[in-house]
């Protein structure tokens, strides 16, 4: 193992994402370079226990054998109560942090991982809390002109008791139908569209259940492209893929339950549209800071004008996702993608601690 690096990968988590990250990192552990890495992995339970290394091995082989989905149900009384499992990762080179969705992707695990000192692939915490944010992702985007569909954010009270004046603007300015959405979360959960003022009351309720605010949006009828950018101080895009799902919207189960979704890569759009899409997301990239990977995701209207809908810092990454199937269609492994991404964060690391 001399001259291999340590290379933490920390999957599972609190959010409803759970699965989708134990997922994420199966690949990265399946697929990482063992010339290069010794993958030692940690998990966290739906509760938010912390496992070892040993105990994630095991954890992870009962769902590989298909006995179970998830990392156990466990609940966490917080980080600091499993000094087994810090003491480990402290030994770590570098952290791949894959638990998707809040207390993981949304800037808590990247801070934890900041005050340990510790090196780790992906955006930093402004970054990553600005990426889960809808609401303030948003914000950053006007600020960079970027074109987005019109929305309205509801919190607290708001989200479960409809007033007149939300009414009026929700369909003066947005009209029907809309998406209802968390604005915390990702992977569509919580995610609803209201074709009426009937139906806007169980959407709210629905994703009022996964975070305080809710974001309500303008649907628009398109094409979704998505873009993948890679890199720090100066990040490249990717060749463009589109999602063709079978349900009305790009549902959690058209994302991981059906196999029905085309996901078409490369997108089959002119190089004209393909150049303004790889702007737009550089652009988005930058605006909201991240590091490392992005995938960036836009509606394209029947007259190719295009809509940012947001920066996901920490997409889904089997090696059948989006993310890397679009770096495969340029050149780029999975396992080479991998590797790139540790560099990364290595390098990124290097000049914080020089600054």
């Amino acid at each position: 193992m001399s001259g291999r690096q340590r290379l933490a990968v920390i999957c599972g988590g609190r959010s409803p994402e759970h699965e989708v990250s134990v997922t994420s990192a199966r690949g990265v552990m399946r697929e990482a370079d063992p010339e290069r890495f010794e993958v030692v992995p940690f998990g966290i339970t739906r509760g938010g226990a912390w496992l070892t290394p040993a105990e994630t091995r095991q954890r992870v082989a009962r769902v590989e054998a298909g006995e179970t989905r998830s990392l156990g149900e466990e609940r966490g009384h917080g980080a600091f109560t499993y000094p087994a499992a810090l003491a480990a990762l402290a030994e770590c080179d570098v952290v791949f942090p894959i638990v998707h969705g809040t207390f993981g992707e949304d800037g808590t695990l990247q801070g934890l991982l900041e005050m340990a000192e510790l090196p780790y692939v992906g955006s930093g915490v402004a970054a990553s809390a600005v990426g889960m944010d809808k609401e303030l992702m948003r914000a950053v985007f006007a600020r960079a002109g970027l074109p987005q569909p019109r929305y309205l954010v509801l919190r607290d009270a708001e989200t479960r008791t409809l007033s007149d004046t939300t009414v009026r603007a929700l369909e003066g300015d947005l009209g029907y139908p809309c998406f209802v959405k968390p604005a915390n979360g990702g992977s569509s959960v919580g995610v609803s569209k209201a074709r009426s003022r009937e139906d806007v009351g169980a959407a709210l309720a629905t994703a009022a259940a996964h975070d305080r605010k809710v974001l309500l949006e303008e649907a628009i009828e398109g094409r979704e492209l998505e873009c993948a950018v890679l890199g720090n101080a100066d990040p490249r895009p990717s060749p463009l893929g589109e999602i063709r799902p079978h349900d009305e919207f790009y549902t959690y189960r058209a994302k991981y339950e059906d196999d029905r979704t085309d996901l078409i890569v490369p997108a089959r759009v002119s190089a004209r549209v393909a150049a303004a899409v790889q702007e737009h997301a550089l652009r988005a990239y930058r605006a909201v800071d991240c590091a490392g990977l992005a995938r960036v995701d836009f509606i394209m209207t029947a007259k190719e004008e295009l809509r940012t809908l947001e920066v996901n810092t920490l997409p889904g990454f089997t090696p059948i996702s989006m993310y890397p199937r679009l770096w495969q269609e340029a050149g780029l492994s999975y396992r080479q993608l991998i590797s790139r991404l540790v560099e990364l964060a290595l390098e990124r690391f290097e000049e914080r601690r020089d600054a």
